[in-house]
């Protein structure tokens, strides 16, 4: 359910109500029962109840009740919503190790990730930049990357949690390589075998043939070139202010970005509140919502569960390719 003090739990409670995502899976929550309450009842809904757990064996899926495997790590007196803290912050990591385990163990099909606080993850001793260098180390993963599903296009990135200074630095052919893989991969598994890719460049103009930067010339271009050889369908470097309008036009499927907001930025002015966060490369099913924890609105009842819902049916669509 992500950090108990945001917004998570609301999303979670309003998704689980919705008709199309019983339709679409058999959905618990990891989280504790008594801010799920809470969440209900600041997001106004009548009739639906919680119904605590101890093992996923007892889960009963029925209408108007949501399942809750109750980790009860949360001291309630001791909570104050829309604020860090590391009790939060150990809470939500808590859920997540708790889930992979479960993943692991093949007795859930995937995993959606409601938004955590870094700031509270820190506090409470973890070291991590967030899910996707959790779940990457949980489950042993060296490959990976975060791509973000819409109904308008995809887009994966390169770098992630990284300072813009540090971008460069991490910017090569290998890892562009490897990117594209994952990227074409999460494709083909999507049924989309034939989906054509574009390549953003790093710099303006992607690089103006060396002026305005090499890394186009020295990494981006000869990853392009050799994941062509191996026959992806994919093109660039391209200019990075013309890619995503050509890919809103329908010439590409995905998006390739070199760093976290030059993907993000053009991703969520068009599908805001209904892109998804995959996490390709992992041995299991993982999406997430494309928002933090809204601590500003917390128990307002303004959350909108719309990314919370796409996440859940991209999980469920991911699971049965897989």
């Amino acid at each position: 359910m992500g950090d108990p003090a945001g917004i998570g739990p609301e999303v979670c409670v309003k998704a689980l109500t919705k008709h199309e995502i019983s339709k679409a899976a058999r959905c618990l929550v990891i989280g504790d029962s008594q801010v799920l309450r809470y969440a209900v009842k600041v997001s106004k809904l009548p009739g639906t109840t919680i119904h605590p757990i101890s093992d996923i064996s007892e889960a009963k899926f029925t209408p108007n009740q949501i399942d809750v495997l109750d980790l009860k790590n949360i001291d309630l007196p001791k909570l104050k919503m829309g604020e860090v803290s590391a009790m939060c912050g150990k809470a939500s990591i808590e859920y997540i190790e708790k889930a992979v385990a479960l993943a692991k163990a093949k007795k859930i099909d995937g995993l959606v990730t409601g938004p955590i606080n870094k700031e509270a993850i820190h506090k409470a001793g973890f070291k991590f930049d967030g899910h996707t260098e959790l779940l990457a180390k949980r489950t042993g993963t060296k490959k990976y990357a975060m791509l973000f599903v819409s109904d308008k296009f995809w887009v994966v990135l390169v770098t992630t949690h990284a300072p813009l200074k540090a971008v460069s630095k991490q910017i090569n052919k290998k890892r562009v390589l490897e990117t594209i893989r994952l990227a074409n991969e999460a494709l083909k598994r999507s049924g989309k075998p034939k989906a054509r890719i574009g390549v953003a460049g790093l710099n303006p103009h992607a690089g103006e043939a060396g002026i305005f930067g090499k890394e186009e010339k020295k990494q981006i271009a000869p990853a392009v070139a050799e994941a062509r050889k191996q026959g992806i369908n994919v093109e660039g470097p391209i200019s990075p202010d013309a890619i995503f309008g050509l890919a809103l036009a329908g010439k590409y499927d995905l998006v390739v970005a070199m760093y976290h907001d030059q993907g993000l930025i053009p991703l969520k002015l068009v599908s805001f509140n209904k892109s998804v966060n995959v996490t390709v490369g992992l041995p299991i099913v993982r999406t997430s919502v494309d928002h933090g924890t809204g601590f500003n609105i917390v128990g307002k009842g303004w959350a909108n569960p719309g990314s919370m819902i796409e996440a859940i049916k991209v999980a469920a669509h991911f699971a049965r390719s897989k």
